[in-house]
């Protein structure tokens, strides 16, 4: 099992200290921190940093020189995750719209989509699936299992023609979509 690392701590901690109980779950961030450590990642991002819990994962796993992209739409929790990676000249806190700020960078080895309007791919899973190299992951968690009734998400991501993807439970009611982009 894959201990949580000190910065995930010292994020959570902060994310805990703002009241904010959005931080991406143990189970997931230890996905996460597989996932970043596999061969050849050369460039990672994650939309959605909240106080760079999940960042945090992610950077732990990293080689030292792979540059890695959070992006922040509000101010303070910017703030935070910068001051939180400010040691780390690889990891660059972006405060604003993922749809402006991280297409410049694209493509991705690895994305990290926790924010930013998952729950409409309709909207934006085009412009999400464009950010990826192809053989690039993305990753989407908060899912519930089990869910009745039409499931726009699972639909596009599972279902979508240029994606290789699968749900993996994170807890017993928890899951994630890891999907990787085949075309």
């Amino acid at each position: 099992m894959v201990a949580e690392p000190p910065l995930a701590r010292r994020a959570l901690a902060l994310a805990e200290a703002a009241g904010f109980d959005r931080s991406s779950i143990t189970e997931v961030g230890r996905l996460l921190h597989v996932l970043a450590a596999g061969r050849g990642r050369s460039r990672v991002a994650e939309i959605g940093t909240g106080y760079g819990v999940g960042a945090a994962w992610i950077v732990a796993a990293l080689a030292p020189t792979v540059p890695f992209f959070t992006v922040e739409p509000d101010a303070e929790r910017a703030a935070a995750a910068a001051e939180l990676f400010r040691e780390d000249a690889n990891v660059e806190v972006l405060r604003g719209d993922w749809h402006e700020v991280l297409p410049p960078l694209a493509p991705f080895d690895l994305l990290f989509y926790d924010g930013g309007g998952k729950q409409h791919p309709e909207r934006d899973g085009e412009e999400v699936v464009a950010l990826l190299v192809p053989g690039g992951l993305v990753v989407l968690d908060d899912l519930t299992p089990g869910r009745p009734g039409p499931d726009p998400v699972r639909a596009f991501w599972l279902g979508h023609p240029r994606l290789a993807a699968t749900e993996v439970m994170t807890t017993p009611a928890t899951a994630a979509i890891v999907a990787v982009r085949v075309l």
